[in-house]
């Protein structure tokens, strides 16, 4: 048999050193996951480790060093179609870019693992659950600070509800009310809410605009026959 020909209890070892590295530092990664609740939790995290341990540690034992770059490689694009299934866009909000980072990360410290790299694959696998924890006040501080239209960009975006029959007519007057008010149009579209509900929206060119010429756009339009309703709203761009 060939397997008792090129058996090595030595690398055997080395082996199952990496693999089990891999498990425990996955599994710690995957534990703070879970905790959360995220779609990729404890197990998907251990296996994307112990995974990549494995691929890592296969080319180094067949190629040596250049294989188990090029494997790495491989690994790295590989992880990501496999990220690109936990991120769902729904309207402007993007979930699961964490989910998607973090299985990445664990994917390098398997790498690590599977390269006999068990101290660096052992700190960054606290730099992750650093970044997925002790960051999570910072994040949250710099969220409920205000958005400030002025110093960021954003997404200004006038909405106007009327019948099917005007919609139309004022998606025109709309673009030429917001023209002369010098506020360029990215594009124009019209939401069928119902038959005699009708959402004219106009989402404008990213820039800084003046809340109170917005309002006025905004009041002028709500004056107009078969208009209901005329509002206006600002998003933080993705």
């Amino acid at each position: 048999m060939q397997f008792i020909k090129t058996f090595q209890l030595y690398d055997f070892f080395d082996t199952l050193i990496s693999l089990f590295a891999a498990f425990v530092l996955g599994t710690l990664i995957g534990a703070e996951r879970q905790y959360r609740q995220r779609s990729a939790g404890l197990r998907t995290n251990v296996l994307v480790a112990v995974g990549a341990a494995a691929f890592v540690d296969l080319a180094e034992r067949l190629a040596g060093a250049d294989g188990a770059v090029r494997v790495v490689a491989y690994v790295v694009s590989g992880i990501g179609f496999l990220g690109a299934g936990a991120i769902m866009k729904e309207g402007m909000n993007v979930r699961g870019l964490n989910t998607a980072a973090t299985l990445w990360a664990s994917a390098a410290v398997g790498s690590c693992a599977g390269a006999d790299m068990l101290a660096q694959s052992a700190a960054l696998t606290v730099f992750v659950l650093a970044g997925n924890t002790l960051l999570r006040p910072l994040v949250n501080a710099i969220d409920r600070i205000p958005l400030n239209e002025k110093a960021s960009e954003a997404i200004y975006e006038i909405i106007v509800t009327t019948n099917a029959e005007r919609s139309a007519e004022l998606r025109e007057i709309l673009s030429e009310r917001l023209e002369a008010a010098s506020y360029p149009i990215r594009d124009t579209k019209v939401i069928y809410r119902s038959d005699d509900n009708v959402e004219v929206a106009a989402e404008l060119v990213t820039l800084a605009a003046e809340s109170d010429e917005l309002d006025e756009v905004v009041a002028e339009l709500a004056k107009l026959p078969g208009v209901s309703h005329a509002t206006w709203h600002v998003s933080a761009m993705e």
